[in-house]
This record gives structure tokens, C-alpha cells and sequence, in this order.
């Protein structure tokens, strides 16, 4: 195959669009996120989780878009093909894997266990009974909140895979690939961390007001809360690095060497 080789120069002109294109989608998911907050029972919060992960990737989507790949001079390379695998974070991706694995169990198993609100609303309540007494708390991520929060996910994770394919196998310079794939992979793990997180604590919080939870509620919350506080230092760790990737500070080092 043919590849390009770039100039620092060249990758620098193109930095710019790709990075005020990443804070423009940060931006309106902020602010779509300020929107829906205040909506009532309990809907604007886990709806505006999503809503800001979703406004994240399609800013970074929306950068690789805009920013055509440097030209320079052709030369020829290898006839190895470029795998997706080669250009993605491993150990950031595996983590997140397994976040995304996580907030699907979570989703699933408080579906499972929902129960109508005060309103006869499906999904958005726990319903507990003991000792002759009954008591609900909401919100609940049960299917009405869940069934969101999966679709933003595959949503994302569709669209960031087609990204990190396009970004392999396109003209271009290796750094710049690899740059661009970790920003992809921020971008799908701010849509896993903040979902989960906002899954997680909203459970935890439901099991920690209610008096009938018992043994079972005390071992849900041992995993919750465990996971709301990866997810709390995931979330922050992904935003940065969408903001300014760790690639692209190895190769503004490099090319002041």
C-alpha cells in the first residue's frame, strides 16, 4: 500500500479544526445536559448522562470529518494491513470494556427488578416489601431510563467503530492515526463512565433510602459503589483526553526535539 509522509508542519495546520470541533461537541453536550436536568422525576438527570456522551463523540467524529488527511509526498510502505487493533489504546480499551460490560449488567438486573412509579409508569421505581410494609423510591434505572442509556451506548459504540476502521485504514501518518484513535476511544468511554455512573449511584442511592433492601441490597451496593467511583475517575480521565489526547503530547515533544 501507499502511504503519506507528513511534515510536522502539516499535521500542526490541521490541529486547530480537530480540536475546536472536539470542544464544540463537549460544549452543546453541556449544554444539552443543562437542558434536560431540571426535567421532572428524576428523568433529567439520567437523560442528560447520555445526551452529553453522545454530543462528545459526534464532536470528536466530527473532527476526523472535517480534517482531510495532510498531503505530502508518496511513498511506498508495506503491504501489511492496517488492523484497528494496532491504533487503539489496549489497556484503556480493555478497561472500558469492561465498564461498558458493567453498566450493561446494571441496567439489566434493575430492569429485571423495576417496578411502576406513583404515576403507573413502568421502570422507573424499587419496590420493596417487609415486615408488612411496602416502600418505593425513585429513580430507578429500570427500562425507562436503561432503554436510553443502552441506545446512546450502541449508538456510540456503532459510530466510533466505524471511526477507528476509517481512521486505519485512510492515508495518513502513524502518529496522527493513533492520536485520533485514542480520542475516539475517550470519546466512546465518556458515554460508558457517565452512564454507569449515573446508573450506579442512582441504584445505590434508591438501596441506601430504603429500610427493606436487607442482605441483598447491602452486596448491590458493595458493587455499586465500587463502580460509581471507577466511573467517577474514569469519566474526568476521559474528558482530558479528548481535550488534548497523550499522542498528541508525545508528538509536539518529538517534533521540539
Amino acid at each position: 500500500m501507499t502511504d503519506l509522509d507528513v511534515t510536522s508542519p502539516a499535521i500542526a495546520a490541521r490541529a486547530p479544526v480537530d480540536r475546536y470541533a472536539r470542544w464544540t461537541g463537549l460544549a452543546t453536550g453541556a449544554l444539552a445536559a443543562v437542558w434536560l436536568f431540571p426535567l421532572g422525576h428524576g428523568d433529567g438527570v439520567l437523560y442528560a448522562i447520555p445526551a452529553f456522551g453522545l454530543c462528545a463523540v459526534a464532536g470528536v467524529l466530527a473532527g476526523d470529518a472535517l480534517t482531510a488527511p495532510a498531503r505530502g509526498t508518496v511513498r511506498t510502505a508495506g503491504l501489511a494491513p492496517r488492523r484497528v487493533r494496532d491504533y487503539v489504546p489496549p489497556r484503556m480499551t480493555r478497561l472500558l470494556a469492561v465498564l461498558a460490560v458493567a453498566l450493561m449488567a446494571v441496567l439489566a438486573t434493575a430492569g429485571a427488578v423495576a417496578s411502576p412509579d406513583d404515576l403507573g409508569r413502568a421502570g422507573r421505581e424499587l419496590t420493596l416489601t417487609c415486615r408488612g410494609m411496602t416502600e418505593g423510591h425513585g429513580p430507578w434505572p429500570g427500562l425507562a431510563y436503561g432503554l436510553p442509556m443502552l441506545a446512546s451506548l450502541a449508538v456510540a459504540t456503532g459510530a466510533c467503530g466505524w471511526s477507528l476502521r476509517r481512521i486505519a485504514t485512510r492515508p495518513g501518518d502513524e502518529q496522527s492515526r493513533r492520536d485520533r484513535s485514542l480520542a475516539i476511544v475517550a470519546a466512546w468511554g465518556i458515554v460508558v463512565s457517565t452512564s454507569l455512573l449515573g446508573a450506579a449511584t442512582t441504584a445505590a442511592g434508591a438501596l441506601t433510602s430504603m429500610t427493606c433492601d436487607g442482605a441483598a441490597g447491602t452486596a448491590a451496593n458493595a458493587v455499586l459503589l465500587p463502580l460509581a467511583l471507577i466511573s467517577l475517575v474514569t469519566a474526568p480521565w476521559m474528558l482530558c483526553t479528548v481535550c488534548s489526547p497523550r499522542a498528541g503530547w508525545h508528538r509536539r515533544a518529538g517534533a521540539r526535539r
